[in-house]
């Protein structure tokens, strides 16, 4: 059995030498060709399916343990027997010219109304998720601090008071940026706001999440160094369309210091007013990349990540934080961590002191899944920027492992790649070698610097691809992550293909902690694969 397996696998795993032979030997399939597998793999599908759904049904009484055993026997028999490594995704896409969209295109459109609120957006506002951080700009005076709420549209019965203030980068001067706290909310309930004053005030709406439970079913959105292209647009639209509720965002917001001098505060406006439609109506947790830090002494400007602190708060206090580039949040069932990729992170630190302190809060029976976002990827097989998070890793992998920490998401690389379970902590001192082995505690790594910036692709991938590597492939898309429940999740890379979304990897995730069903002692299995409707993870 290939131990490399742990992460399971998807349909576009079957490469064109050997794809052929292993669906006609396990499935009873022929298929020669690159074409014949492509047409196959909707039978392939359809198999998987069956097998899964004969799991699911023997598995919703524990009396009927035996048909479940011989049939996930079989299945595994089946996966034993079909050992492949990793893929390299030859798909080749049509893209949009990697420029930025122009400032004078309506998805930069001002709001109409003197002074009115724009660059609307959210972030959970305490460590549980019964309050949101509302940030939004007005362009000409500081107006109202107020933001007036209630659950039902139009009806407002609270209010909560906000601060204002601006800055200044080289010779641009930014709008008067407002932060409002709304606390005290209620689980799993709808709310309605507005901001802005007179003709000109705004309304928008939010959910809140479903109380801190281990069952709580939620699904995030995955999406990093976004930008402002048209590629982002597709992205972004395609997200729009994944009905996720709330977005991990992994650093690299706006590329505003691909500009220089005025232009950069410009646009980091226009990116506001990009992503206004989608951030105004729901919170997304985010953390900063190298984009963010816009140290440019030539322009008198040394204070690393000014312009993004001003614009993105984040609620570090209420996870014990002195820093608000890197923190924690619970919600629903789920403990995300995020960690900054470009401060101090070695022993001693202020960073690697409190994630050891964060790491021992979290208490797996309340929240069973364990998330960690992160700008630069520990794993990553890409020529771009090859390496780089190798200090990191030195730093907090054993951690993870540990921890049994179930995913760690990062981007900066423009490109998509997902890791089988593995980890490099142990280190030969006979012989030297020190290299990623199969490791059933670790994390599964998942790069999604994909969403569509100016600076492109990274299309050159390391050749051969590594054991630990599962697949790759250099798309732009996003990611969702479906908690079922404690046990279950169901997690898809979406690429964007002439604009359509097309869901290219995707498996079904058995949380770290909660691993002592029956299934896991007895098959020792991390994922079973599988393109299933939600109503049949919902029965897991």
């Amino acid at each position: 059995m290939d131990d490399w397996r742990f992460a399971g696998y998807s349909s576009d795993q079957i490469d064109e030498e050997d794809g052929a032979k292993r669906i006609e030997g396990h499935y009873g399939i022929r298929a020669n060709t690159r074409n014949e597998i492509e047409r196959k793999r909707v039978k392939l599908n359809a198999v998987k399916e069956a097998d899964l759904a004969m799991i699911i049904s023997k598995d919703k009484k524990m009396g009927s343990m035996i048909p479940q055993l011989v049939v996930v026997g079989y299945v595994l028999f089946s996966f034993a027997n079909t050992a492949y490594a990793g893929v390299t995704s030859s798909f080749i896409r049509s893209e949009w010219p990697s420029i930025d969209i122009p400032l004078d295109n309506e998805v930069f459109e001002i709001p109409s109304g003197y002074n009115a609120p724009e660059q609307v957006h959210i972030t959970q506002g305490d460590y549980d998720g019964k309050a949101v951080i509302i940030i939004w700009v007005t362009p000409i005076e500081p107006g109202s601090n107020q933001v007036r709420y209630g659950k039902s549209e139009k009806k407002y019965d609270f209010t909560a008071e906000g601060t204002v203030k601006n800055y200044t980068f080289y010779n641009y001067t930014s709008g008067y940026i407002h932060q409002c706290l709304v606390s005290n909310l209620e689980y799993d309930t709808k709310y309605f706001y507005e901001i802005g004053e007179g003709d000109s005030a705004r309304s928008f709406w939010f959910q809140t999440p479903p109380n801190i439970d281990p069952n709580a079913s939620y699904k995030f959105g995955i999406i990093g160094d976004l930008g402002q292209t048209f590629n982002s647009l597709s992205t972004l639209e395609h997200y729009i369309e994944s009905g996720a509720q709330t977005v991990l965002h992994v650093g690299d917001l706006s590329y505003a210091d691909r500009y220089t001098y005025h232009d950069m505060g410009v646009r980091w406006d226009s990116y506001g007013r990009f992503v206004e439609k989608v951030q105004a109506y729901q919170p997304w947790i985010w953390t900063t990349g190298n984009h963010e830090i816009e140290y440019m002494p030539y322009m008198n400007e040394v204070v690393p990540f000014k312009q993004y602190l001003y614009r993105y708060p984040t609620p570090y206090a209420a996870s014990e934080s002195s820093n608000p580039l890197w923190y924690a949040i619970r919600r629903a069932s789920a403990h995300i961590i995020v960690l900054s990729s470009y401060s101090p992170f070695v022993k001693y630190t202020p960073q690697y002191k409190w994630l050891e302190a964060e790491l021992k809060k979290v208490d797996r029976k309340k929240t069973p899944w364990l998330f960690v976002i992160m700008h630069t990827p520990i794993y990553n097989s890409n020529s771009a920027h090859y390496m780089e998070g190798e200090s990191m890793r030195a730093a907090f992998e054993s951690w993870f492992v540990q921890y049994k920490v179930d995913v760690i998401f990062a981007g900066h690389v423009h490109a998509y790649e997902r890791s089988y379970r593995i980890s490099n902590i142990h280190y030969n001192i006979t012989s030297g070698i020190s290299y990623p082995v199969p490791d059933k505690s670790a994390p599964v790594y998942i790069t999604v610097g994909d969403g569509g910036n100016q600076e492109g692709l990274a299309s050159r991938f390391n050749d051969p691809q590594p054991d630990y590597s599962a697949f790759r492939e250099a798309s732009y898309g996003h990611s969702t992550l479906e908690i079922m429940n404690k046990t279950h999740a169901f997690y898809h890379w979406n690429r964007n293909d002439d604009g359509k979304k097309v869901a290219t990897d995707s498996f079904v995730l058995h949380n770290q902690y909660w691993n002592k069903s029956l299934r896991r002692r007895k098959l020792k299995k991390n994922f079973l694969y599988a393109t299933v409707q939600t109503q049949e993870l919902n029965k897991l």
